[in-house]
């Protein structure tokens, strides 16, 4: 098992690599050379500017049982066909009960917004330390998860 993080603008990688730490987990973080980004733990993976350039070399890295964290729901998508997990910044478990519900309202808002020509939206909101608190929480858990069930535990 490692922890694989799109690290592309990502608000919680810090906590993730304290977490990583703590746990003993390898971590990688993949940006594309537009990000600059530093870490004492992991192991950091620089790729060419792209259109989804760090998220195709995550996905190829992937591989079961592994965690992702993005915010990217084709990259989680592509994760769960893996047999990996994957967390979104927010805390939420990308499922395979869930993931295609998301893509599905990802593609209508994308679809809207080219329909109408203009920008409906204000962005999202700033990040605050509760948002912050929610990831630790639900990361650790999915760690806890994951390592139970790579010892023969059931957290079902």
């Amino acid at each position: 098992m490692k922890i694989l993080i799109d690290a592309d603008a990502c608000p919680v990688v810090s906590i993730v690599e304290e977490i990583a730490r703590q746990y003993q987990v390898p971590l990688l973080l993949i940006c594309d050379t537009s990000h600059i980004i530093n870490t004492e733990y992991g192991e950091l993976i620089i790729v060419d500017k792209g259109a989804d350039s760090a998220d195709f070399v995550l996905i190829n890295k992937a591989q079961k049982k592994d965690i992702i964290v993005t915010q990217d729901y084709g990259v989680a998508a592509m994760a769960l066909g893996k047999g990996a997990y994957a967390i979104h910044q927010s805390g939420k478990w990308y499922t395979e009960k869930n993931i295609d519900q998301m893509l599905f309202e990802r593609h209508m808002s994308k679809k809207a917004r080219r329909s109408s020509g203009r920008f409906h939206g204000k962005g999202p909101r700033k990040r605050t330390g509760e948002d912050d608190l929610q990831f630790r929480n639900s990361f650790q858990k999915l760690i806890e998860k994951v390592l139970g069930e790579m010892k023969g535990e059931n957290f079902d």
